[in-house]
């Protein structure tokens, strides 16, 4: 078996300067640019995962990052002050009601986008 030190993920993102705005500003987190243009975020409880340039980026079609929250309601709150858009989707089994969270199927959820089109939640953890 191999001895690993760590793990961390990676996704991409079409514009390194608006991602970093964006975790760092309306989300909140710790968003740094190293030597090789990668953006490193850090995570709620400590974990890193990275955001790195790829100009033929194509954002991901499923949720790459969900953020584990108390309450779904003032999350939702917090990130539509701070000009995120929750509701993303139309579709009936997805779209959640006027603020987009889905309550009732499963835990109470809120997705979202970041700028380079990347699906992120809000999700309530029982």
């Amino acid at each position: 078996m191999v001895a690993f030190d760590s793990a961390f993920s990676g996704f991409s993102v079409d514009d390194i300067p608006a991602a970093q705005s964006f975790y760092r500003d309306a989300l909140g987190l710790a968003a740094e640019v190293n030597d090789m243009g990668i953006l490193d975020i850090t995570l709620p409880g400590g974990a890193h995962v990275i955001a790195y340039p790829k100009s033929d980026h194509v954002p991901a079609a499923f949720t790459i990052l969900n953020f584990a929250v108390a309450d779904i309601d003032a999350a939702v709150d917090e990130l539509n002050a701070a000009g995120v858009v929750t509701k993303i989707y139309d579709d009936p089994d997805f779209g959640g009601d006027a603020r987009g969270i889905m309550r009732g199927r499963g835990p109470e959820i809120a997705w979202f986008r970041d700028p380079a089109g990347n699906v992120l939640s809000v999700i309530v953890e029982r």
